[in-house]
């Protein structure tokens, strides 16, 4: 049996490592910064990019590279790389190929940090980015299109938004300019999308959240779905003229389709700003995506009944859960998502503000965390934590109102989750 035909679920415990025989049947921690070599020859040919091998942890690690194989496994693309944090993924995956003078269209309705990463920092490095609505008609994205456009982003599920993106028609105005869409996918794991199926070019993840799963380690993954043309356009002569940096290697010539982009990202990007990810991280990630597949399937099943409850309470005002029916997503997340969205639902108390933290006070199995996407349920009340610093207009304004909750189902009983939930609310 060929390993590319493999199920999803089965890629998921053993895609990336195929141990031969004697070698250990875990992924090995390599804990190590350098590699030791015979010859100053063969050290060369790696810095050529004429061999394949290692020779630095901060570009390159064994344990890390079979991590990302099974993720680009998992994505069904080409090439893959790990990085320290879903932030330096979606940085990479930007700055591999927007430079200053260079403009990005990017969804609004994204994390905050990657807006803020977006709309002030890379700002500041003369990358500038036009939001557009995730609703945006295929007229309005071709009209946020210019000349110097490099990339159009965007999220398959938005944090905490839950908005949907329409990845088809995203990907059909970006290719239009001749320009890739890049889609970060870390709410809807390939278990549930897999963005290239559908037109995208690059997918990231903060693999800090489900792919990870039990809040052991920060990082983040790159994916190349390999069929994008970076000739074609004639707008990415960083990939396909040589780089004077790494000893005149034409990046696309040397490497193709399936192999361009992430050996620029990996030899030129990570060399000089090093936000790789530790292999004991990458280990910890590996055992992760191990119960991938089964983990998401109870997050959605506890996702989609905490929303029909809280739909129905006479304390809750709204609700946000794409696949829950009435949902304005709800027809999106059919399309893209029908075997289930994510664990996380965003819902408004009765009450505003001083309601919403008396809920919060309440709750005895929802962990008041910043943190999402966890095998164990976790709830946030933006108003009074991650944007206290803004009074009621300010919060509408970002879209984050003071009733706001989001709540990340975990994969405990949703019985349990609902009835601790009833008892939060009707202390309100």
């Amino acid at each position: 049996m060929e390993k590319k035909n493999l199920r999803i679920e089965t890629k998921c415990v053993q895609g990336g490592y195929s141990p031969a025989s004697g070698e250990p049947r875990q992924i090995p921690i390599i804990q190590s910064t350098t590699f030791k070599y015979g010859t100053s020859e063969d050290m060369g040919k790696l810095f050529d990019l004429e061999a394949s091998g290692y020779f630095y942890s901060r570009l390159q690690n064994p344990t890390c590279d079979t991590v990302a194989a099974r993720i680009c496994e998992l994505e069904g693309g080409t090439a893959a790389m790990l990085t320290s944090s879903g932030q330096a993924a979606n940085f990479f995956a930007i700055f591999n190929i927007a430079s200053a003078g260079d403009h990005v269209v990017a969804s609004s309705a994204i994390y905050g940090g990657t807006y803020n990463l977006f709309a002030v920092t890379m700002k500041r490095m003369g990358v500038e980015f036009t939001f557009v609505s995730p609703k945006a008609t295929e007229d309005e994205l071709r009209a946020a299109m210019r000349e110097n456009t490099k990339a159009v982003f965007g999220e398959t599920i938005a944090n905490p938004a839950l908005t949907v993106l329409d990845i088809e028609l995203f990907a059909k105005v970006a290719h239009e300019h001749g320009v890739p869409l890049i889609i970060d996918n870390t709410f809807a794991t390939p278990i549930n999308c897999r963005p290239f199926e559908w037109g995208a070019d690059i997918v990231t993840h903060s693999t800090t959240k489900y792919m990870d799963g039990h809040g052991s380690a920060v990082g983040g993954c790159i994916v190349d779905s390999g069929k994008f043309d970076w000739a074609k356009s004639g707008k990415f002569d960083c990939l396909c003229t040589p780089d004077e940096s790494y000893h005149g290697v034409n990046y696309y010539e040397r490497f193709g389709l399936a192999g361009a982009y992430i050996t620029k990202a990996t030899a030129q990007l990570m060399r000089d700003f090093g936000c790789t990810q530790s292999p004991q991280s990458a280990f910890l990630l590996g055992l992760g995506l191990e119960s991938l597949h089964v983990r998401m399937q109870r997050h959605c099943e506890n996702g989609l009944a905490v929303a029909k409850f809280l739909k129905s309470h006479p304390n809750v005002t709204w609700v946000k859960y794409p696949n829950l029916e009435g949902d304005e997503y709800y027809e999106l997340a059919s399309k893209y998502l029908p075997d289930g969205s994510c664990g996380v639902v965003s819902f408004g108390v009765k009450g505003g503000r001083a309601a919403a933290e008396k809920f919060m006070k309440n709750l005895k199995l929802g962990a008041i965390e910043t943190h999402v996407a966890d095998a164990r349920t976790c709830c946030l009340h933006p108003a009074s934590a991650t944007h206290r610093q803004m009074n009621d207009e300010e919060l509408m304004a970002a879209g984050v109102s003071p009733d706001l909750i989001r709540y990340s189902c975990g994969i405990e009983s949703a019985e349990d989750l609902i009835e601790d939930l009833r008892e939060a609310l009707e202390s309100i």
